[in-house]
């Protein structure tokens, strides 16, 4: 077998932390170690002066917390992490409003709750530009494409080498932070279903007419009995900023990037379509709030645009 033959296996959970000692990890030999430490410390310090027992009855509980933060599990995540992020949200402020400085204080004649004052919402995105780039503060620019798919399971063996290998050419040829998300969102028939009814008429023949009313009424009874969805997958290509100078240069690479990675995945028949800034928006105002319909584009409102009331007077 020639070097260009050979297989290298790669493991499945490449984020999982190394074992330090036997079966543990540097996070768990630390809580241990550290706890250890801790109580023979004390008790050196106070064994002379109170009995045994006592020492026991009071290093066994604290011993037994730290095995538990140590090897306990909840949800998937450590048991130590999980507590350190009960204590977070439990300190953290329930109550955020959308404003870009400090909330002020209440005045002094009104009646303090038990609840804490409202605390600003801090979001990573700082906002959208015009040509559809998120600005994500001290993070830099992020550039976001939608991407086709393609059928891999209908393909030939060769033909499935082929899309792996300029899949792989893409990944060998990143110089960024790339992400893939596929995500599900809601589909508005509404706009088909009246676009079919419209057309319909329009038809020459009665048939014709009758066979488009009757899938105009199918597709209505389907988006009224069932919550439809259609798979998106987006390509986020982000870029570092650490200025205002070279913010426009870091929106330049992103888009530089973006369009590397159209023209390489092109190859394999996908298609990258860059957002606009209205699609963009309306994209993380749906990931707030997955279950509401989608806006159209018009719908949105951008950072910095005059809302306006549409209708007659």
């Amino acid at each position: 077998m020639s070097w260009y033959e050979s297989v290298a296996r790669i493991p499945a959970d490449v984020e999982q932390p190394d074992k330090i000692i036997g079966s543990f990890t540097a996070r768990q030999v630390f809580i241990l170690g550290g706890t250890g430490a801790s109580l023979y410390a004390a008790y050196m310090a106070v064994g002379d002066h109170v009995p045994l027992v006592a020492c026991a009855a009071v290093a066994l509980p604290v011993a037994i917390a730290a095995i538990l933060l140590a090897v306990g599990r909840h949800d998937g995540i450590s048991l130590d992490r999980y507590v350190l992020a009960a204590i977070r949200h439990h300190r953290a402020p329930k109550h955020l409003v959308s404003s870009p400085e400090d909330i002020p204080m209440p005045p002094t004649w009104i009646a303090a709750g038990s609840q804490r004052p409202p605390a600003p919402l801090k979001l990573p995105a700082r906002g959208v530009a015009g040509d559809g780039l998120i600005d994500l503060g001290p993070d830099g620019i992020a550039a976001v494409a939608e991407v086709s798919t393609v059928s891999f399971a209908l393909r030939t063996p060769d033909e499935q080498d082929a899309l792996a290998a300029v899949f792989g050419r893409w990944l060998n040829s990143l110089s960024g932070p790339a992400q893939i998300l596929v995500r599900a969102e809601r589909v508005d028939l509404t706009q088909t279903i009246a676009s079919l009814q419209d057309n319909a008429r329009q038809l020459p023949h009665p048939a014709l007419v009758s066979a488009a009313l009757e899938h105009a009424a199918f597709l209505d009874e389907l988006s009224t009995q069932h919550d439809l969805l259609r798979r998106q997958v987006l390509l986020i290509i982000r870029e570092p900023a650490a200025g205002a100078t070279t913010r426009d240069a870091a929106a330049a690479r992103a888009l530089r990037r973006l369009d590397e990675a159209s023209r390489v995945l092109g190859s394999c028949g996908l298609t990258a379509r860059l957002l606009n800034a209205h699609a963009v928006a309306a994209l993380l105002t749906s990931c707030f709030d997955p279950s509401a319909p989608p806006l159209p584009d018009e719908d949105m409102a951008l950072p910095g645009e005059v809302v306006t009331a549409g209708g007659s007077w």
